[in-house]
């Protein structure tokens, strides 16, 4: 079995619904010629032509709109912003059109579209390059939420994304696309192909949506982690010494709760992390659900570990990131407790 990048994994998932569905076609900037700014399309303009791969004008707003009104006459747009810190021109028809689209209709249409967005920091993009805005589309009904964490799931979630009847957002972790992250980031990076969910067969699979992955098993606590923080939590687990579980959510909505209600309930403790800001951040939602419905069995408050309320910081990156060792603190600050 061959491996992959993500960027290959995402790549691959997108020719295989193109050549399996000609209903699929894939639009953004620099998506066709260009291959896109991270190469995830790379390709597929040449192969599938320019009226399936294209490139659009820089109008985020232009793209969704555009998309919906495709996927209403039943196409299933694939469509890329460059950065999900360029979503926000493109929130409202999001928001007010693809997630409402089936409800004010009276289910007679329907809107499957999928946006495909990297995200997140590490890599020295400034504020306007970093953002983790995944809480915005988990509170929006209608939507929904799905980041993967691995080249495996990558190309196994975009594959049931793009087959949904409904919208779905489809977060990419850009620090992860080359290789996996542990959270120091001044050690060597180690490249995909070292890791064990590299290996992606070359044809159609799927995960589905709404499940989640225990990606370690443990006994002291659990750890919910989503996207590159999942490999920072497994770093932060085995330099630790604690015997902890780690959940990779995959889907942030719809959430696998009963995976979560399970291992909490087994663990007594629970740790969120996320990269995005702390303040309604989407660990916000976790914490409520764990305490709502484990709350007699937890042996300690919930902790989050977070990025925090500022815009992504630039030359204070790695004291913004959240890193194996304030895991750690609260890690054992949950087993003081």
């Amino acid at each position: 079995m061959a491996t992959m990048t993500m960027i290959q994994a995402l790549n691959s998932a997108l020719d295989t619904m193109m050549d399996r569905d000609p209903s699929v076609l894939t639009f953004g900037e620099d998506v066709g010629y260009f291959g896109g700014v991270f190469k995830v399309t790379e390709h597929l303009q040449k192969k599938y032509g320019p009226k399936r791969c294209f490139d659009a004008p820089i109008n985020e707003n232009g793209i969704a709109g555009v998309a919906i009104g495709m996927a209403a006459y039943g196409l299933r747009p694939v469509i890329e912003i460059q950065f999900a810190d360029y979503m926000y021109p493109a929130y409202d028809q999001l928001v007010s059109e693809a997630a409402r689209l089936r409800y004010r209709s009276a289910n007679d249409f329907s809107a499957p579209l999928t946006v495909r967005m990297p995200y997140g920091g590490g890599i020295r993009g400034g504020q306007t390059h970093s953002q983790s805005p995944e809480a915005l589309f988990t509170h929006v009904a209608g939507l929904k939420t799905v980041i993967p964490s691995t080249p495996y799931d990558a190309k196994g979630l975009l594959i049931a994304a793009i087959e949904e009847d409904d919208p779905v957002i489809f977060m990419e972790p850009k620090r992860i696309y080359n290789g996996p992250f542990d959270g120091f980031h001044d050690r060597q990076v180690s490249p995909w192909s070292k890791h064990p969910a590299s290996e992606v067969p070359e044809g159609y699979y799927k995960i589905p949506l709404g499940k989640a992955n225990i990606v370690r098993e443990g006994e002291a606590l659990t750890i919910l982690a989503y996207g590159t923080m999942v490999h920072v939590a497994l770093a932060a687990a085995e330099e630790s010494g604690i015997d902890a579980e780690v959940i990779d959510l995959r889907t942030l909505l719809p959430v696998d709760i009963e995976t979560i209600e399970a291992s909490v309930s087994k663990t007594g403790r629970c740790v969120i992390v996320h990269e995005a800001t702390r303040t309604s951040g989407y660990g916000a939602e976790l914490s409520a659900l764990v305490q709502e419905r484990c709350f007699y069995k937890l042996e300690a408050p919930i902790q989050r570990v977070t990025g925090y309320d500022t815009p992504y910081p630039h030359s204070l990156e790695w004291e913004y990131f959240p890193t194996p060792p304030r895991i750690i603190k609260a890690m054992r600050r949950v087993m003081e407790g």
